[in-house]
Parts: structure tokens; C-alpha cells; sequence
């Protein structure tokens, strides 16, 4: 097993912490989200087809997450600076983070 697949995260069980920046610059830390419900989804690029799509499908189920909840991240290797032009562009409603080097991608395998 590899040091990356040792740390995917597993239903049930603690996911493996991190700190980014958002599109603002803004430290997003994991574990002071602890306890709350969070999805974070990975994508490898902004402004792609498949990404947008799936930046869309969560941009347009905001409202059923808000209602349960839950908060939204987005994680790609983009810069805040691409970050900023896709969340203005397809109008996305939750933030997106900078995981530059992949370092929080490979943690989550």
C-alpha cells in the first residue's frame, strides 16, 4: 500500500485533514469543520468540459444542500486567480480551493 492510498478516506471514519486557500485567499481548514456535513469534491481543471458540467450539477443542487446543512468545496490544482473567472462564469454559489502540487488529491487517492 502506497503512503497516498493509505489515507483515502473510508465512510465512517476521520478524513484526512488539510488546509487551502480558496478563491479569495481564505484558509479553509477541514477540522474546524468537524462535526458539520462537507462534501469535497476533487476536479483535475476550471473551464473544462466534464468539470463544468459537474460544477453546474452541484451549483444547481445548492439550495437541497444549503437546506441539509451541508457546505460545498470544489478542490483542483487551479490557481484563486482561475478559481475566481470559473465561479464567475457558470456563477457557482460555493467555493472553490487551491490544491497547487496536488498535495490534498493524492491524500484523498
Amino acid at each position: 500500500m502506497t503512503e497516498a492510498s493509505s489515507s483515502i478516506p473510508i465512510e465512517g471514519k476521520r478524513a484526512p485533514a488539510f488546509t487551502l486557500a480558496n478563491e479569495s485567499g481564505d484558509k479553509v481548514r477541514l477540522s474546524a469543520l468537524k462535526g458539520a456535513p462537507v462534501v469535497v469534491y476533487f476536479y483535475p481543471k476550471d473551464s473544462t468540459s466534464g468539470c463544468t458540467v459537474e460544477a453546474q450539477e452541484f451549483r444547481d443542487r445548492m439550495a437541497k444542500f444549503s437546506k441539509a446543512g451541508v457546505q460545498v468545496f470544489g478542490v483542483s490544482p487551479d490557481s484563486a486567480a482561475m478559481h475566481c473567472k470559473f465561479i464567475e462564469k457558470q456563477s457557482l454559489n460555493f467555493s472553490l480551493l487551491v490544491d497547487e502540487g496536488h498535495k490534498v488529491c493524492e491524500k484523498y487517492g
